[in-house]
């Protein structure tokens, strides 16, 4: 049955971001930097990721694109579809331009939800050139994409846009829906949607069934309009983002940082397993042997997590990470360990000494520790012509009196 029938209109019934998508570059609002980039990609197509936060303009450049250099656009989501569509949607690209000569461009959005199987089977596609690809992810594409698909592609990033820029897409919404009134909260709006065009189109047109008269004043409306908008996607460059800040502000000991940065990310939905995880890396990575019951601490936290789950596990995850961010730091295990897996890997096969051997002749040379004085013998036990120092002792916390616990008994320095 034809939309006409029920006198509707398919471009007034369609969302506000949709009907105000750009139909030229020209008509493209920011990313200013990457121009140049785009520019190239209408004159010399090529298969390309274009990668960055929601609302930002990738699935439209894919559209621009495709209208440019009039090629049919297929477009796929590796949210809702498989493999089996994605062979089938192949299949039918590859024969209507045997049969028809027509040129497509298959777009993927949301590429990073295929796994490593998925994404290989589109390598014989994209190295024939059977058709122009176009993917668009919001994860850091390096540690979601295989990088044979990366190596097959340029990536281009997009970043948030400026609130300059999303005033002037939400004046175009304005003039859109005739309501000159709502320009008022034109600048708030641009301010807290996070350069996302698509959520702060989506709050006009929010916006505009407001009864604004029963809110009182323009506080009350931002209020109900943002009450419920904050913006933390845990598989986005937001995720990576507030971890980071999460982890330096422990680093740096600073405790009210690091409660702030695990508030948003609990309020954000983050997966508390993941931040007790992370928690029990940094024990060992920044505090190490300054405060060795840190990894104790974290540990138990890890379990108490996963046992009791939210809300209740916000207040273990505080309480371990307020601990970290007080406690004493050192990184000299975690600078230990890296200096000696570079040394084994620049160096070949590392022989280990005959007295410390337990097949060598040589083994009965060995010195048991434990039966001399304070449990410890004068012997080598790195490999000849060994001079690299792995672990340099650092003197704060507990690790101070571990060394000199270490030089009272072996009259040396670690």
């Amino acid at each position: 049955m034809q939309l006409d029938a029920f006198n509707l209109d398919p471009e007034n019934d369609l969302p506000l971001a949709a009907k105000l998508r750009p139909k030229s570059l020209a008509d493209f609002f920011g990313q200013a930097k990457i121009r140049p980039q785009l520019e190239k990609l209408v004159t010399y197509p090529r298969h390309v990721i274009f990668w960055g936060p929601p609302g930002t303009g990738k699935t439209t450049l894919a559209h621009l694109i495709s209208a440019q250099i009039k090629r049919e656009l297929h477009v796929f989501s590796a949210v809702t579809s498989g493999i089996p569509e994605l062979k089938k949607l192949i299949a039918e690209m590859l024969e209507r331009k045997k049969d028809l000569a027509k040129e497509s461009i298959l777009f993927i959005d949301e590429i990073h939800r295929f796994n490593k199987s998925q994404q290989d089977a589109l390598l014989p596609y994209l190295e024939n050139g059977d058709f122009l690809f176009i993917g668009a992810t919001t994860e850091y594409p390096h540690t979601s994409l295989n990088k044979a698909l990366i190596s097959r592609v340029s990536l281009i990033e997009l970043k948030q846009l400026e609130p300059k820029d999303l005033m002037a897409i939400l004046e175009r919404g304005l003039e859109d829906l005739k309501r000159p009134e709502l320009r008022e909260y034109i600048e708030e709006l641009a301010k807290l949607s996070n350069g996302d065009a698509r959520f702060a189109l989506n709050q006009l047109s929010r916006l505009q069934a407001f009864d604004l008269g029963e809110l009182g004043n323009k506080e009350n409306v931002l209020k109900e309009l943002f009450e419920h908008a904050r913006q933390y996607d845990k598989n986005a460059n937001r995720h990576y983002d507030v971890i980071s800040a999460f982890i330096k502000s422990i680093r740096g000991s600073d405790p009210q940082g690091a409660l702030l940065y695990l508030a948003i990310m609990l309020d954000g939905g983050e997966d508390p397993e993941f931040i007790a995880r992370r928690l029990m890396i940094l024990a060992s990575e920044d505090v190490g042997l300054a405060n060795s019951q840190a990894l104790q601490i974290t540990s138990n936290a890890h379990y108490v997590t996963k046992q009791i789950g939210m809300p209740e596990a916000r207040i273990t995850l505080s309480h371990a990470t307020v601990y970290m961010a007080l406690s004493p730091k050192s990184n000299s295990v975690y600078n230990g360990i890296n200096e000696a897996m570079n040394y084994v890997k620049e160096n070949p096969t590392i022989e280990v000494p005959g007295h410390l051997s337990s097949v060598s002749p040589e083994k009965q040379n060995y010195k048991y520790p434990h039966s001399y004085p304070h449990n410890w013998v004068d012997q080598a036990y790195l490999p000849k012509n060994t001079s690299t120092k792995f672990y340099e002792p650092q003197f704060n916390g507990s690790e101070k009196a571990l060394v000199d616990q270490y030089q009272q008994t072996t009259g040396k320095k670690p």
